[in-house]
């Protein structure tokens, strides 16, 4: 006999608040800023945290990312402003305002959503954003990387904590079913918005949904816990991996590593990931390097030969019984004029600064061939004696109308020379990242 299931209970707070305090420590009066769409499981998330922010005499900010993708977006969100005014929530709201690619549109609105509200965090000074991924989303990501051969890693699902350069992302309710916080708004007589485009058929998720690809019951159980425990596989493995690069690589601030060559005999699986990070570091490429030329990589600085390699837009080369990773020239920004009083990043991995006192403006780019050429013309007493040579082509440089003003990391600087800019070695990728976090 087939019997119906109890209703949903609503999410509490004292469980929510166990969350929270089971991925992070938040200040004395925290400051949280939560992603909202106007969705069950984002409205259901704003409530809970600003009654949990309230509680310790702090304080949120719901903000909403408008896509213009829909022409009724406008007045949902307007809706939405009024549900949270009436609660006193600050409620703040971006807009996508670029152009909208004719394909990819929902991969691109979610890489402009994540950039605005990181660089909403950074102007307001607040470091954790709140997002409402919830337990049946983690199953989905899951399925939909298993559809795609994902490895064990992107098996893993979402992580609970993901880290940027301005703010981490926090998914408290990665272990909540959405039933619960639908519980919770229906309890609390709170009408949400509904997205038409989370029925499409030609989204994936939407797809899942719809064709019941998600398992339930005792099978959705046992989804979540091989989901679970290849998150704990990957939180070991990382370590592992952390560990490696530890002991083996010295990251240089002119833009270059230096590598113990034992780093090549560690185990594949744990040699190729960190190979991978190493070449996101000196490289400065969006996207990480393929595996099998990673593997081709290893390959090659294990084996008996000393020979070179490229991968990425970076060179590896055997120097001292050690082994060089330089940022490849082919492949690297060229020459950028810097006014006085500007900064920018530069190359994806050079936070370049030029005082406002300097006189002029000023070009900044790598040595180059030629600029060793006109370098070593000039004989400075430098301690370039420290560095190795076949790193000066790509070290960072300063020129003027004279020609070469400076060469920072080769504590050059010709005679004379007017205010110069400083080099700040900020790649956009990590050697090393916050660790994945399960729940």
């Amino acid at each position: 006999m087939l019997t119906a299931r109890p209703p949903a209970k609503p999410l509490t707070l004292a469980e929510f608040g166990g969350a929270l305090a089971a991925l992070a420590f938040f200040e004395t009066r925290p400051f949280l800023a939560v992603a909202v769409s106007g969705g069950p499981d984002s409205l259901a998330l704003a409530i809970l945290a600003d009654r949990w922010a309230r509680e310790r005499h702090g304080q949120i900010c719901a903000v909403t990312v408008d896509h213009r993708l829909r022409p009724e977006s406008g007045d949902e969100i307007r809706r939405l402003h009024g549900w949270f005014a009436a609660r006193a929530i600050r409620h703040e709201i971006l807009v996508w305002s670029a152009h909208k690619p004719a394909t990819g549109v929902q991969e691109a609105a979610r890489a402009a959503r994540y950039q605005l509200l990181a660089e909403w965090c950074r102007e307001h000074g607040c470091l954790h954003l709140l997002t409402a991924h919830h337990r049946e989303d983690q199953a989905e990501t899951h399925l939909i990387r298993h559809s795609a051969s994902s490895g064990a890693d992107g098996l893993a699902g979402m992580s609970a904590i993901r880290e940027f350069a301005d703010c981490r992302i926090l998914r408290p309710l990665l272990g909540v079913a959405k039933a619960r916080l639908v519980a919770l708004l229906n309890a609390e007589r709170q009408p949400f918005i509904t997205d038409p485009s989370n029925r499409d058929p030609t989204f994936e998720r939407s797809w899942l949904r719809r064709t019941g690809a998600v398992p339930v019951g005792a099978d959705f159980a046992t989804l979540l816990s091989g989901i679970r425990k290849l998150g704990h596989d990957r939180v070991a493995h990382e370590r592992k991996c952390g560990r490696l690069l530890a002991q083996s690589v010295i990251l240089h601030p002119a833009g270059f590593a230096v590598l113990d060559p034992g780093i090549a005999l560690a185990p594949s699986d744990i040699a190729e990931p960190a190979f991978q990070a190493i070449v996101a570091v000196i490289g400065g490429k969006p996207y990480p390097a393929r595996r099998e030329r990673v593997v081709r990589l290893h390959g090659m600085l294990a084996g008996a030969a000393c020979r070179g390699h490229t991968l990425g837009g970076c060179r590896f080369v055997h120097w001292r019984h050690r082994i060089l990773v330089l940022r490849e020239l082919a492949g690297a920004a060229g020459p950028v004029r810097l006014a006085p009083g500007t900064s920018f990043l530069w190359d994806r991995r050079f936070i370049v600064v030029l005082p406002a006192s300097a006189t002029g403006a000023v070009t900044v780019g790598y040595l180059g061939r030629s600029g060793v050429v006109a370098l070593n013309r000039h004989r400075p007493q430098t301690r370039r004696r420290s560095l190795p040579r076949l790193i000066y082509p790509v070290l960072p440089a300063v020129w003027d109308q004279e020609g070469v003003a400076a060469v920072p990391h080769l504590g050059y600087r010709r005679d004379g020379a007017a205010a110069l800019p400083e080099f700040n070695f900020r790649p956009i990728n990590r050697l090393t990242r916050a660790g994945f976090t399960v729940v």
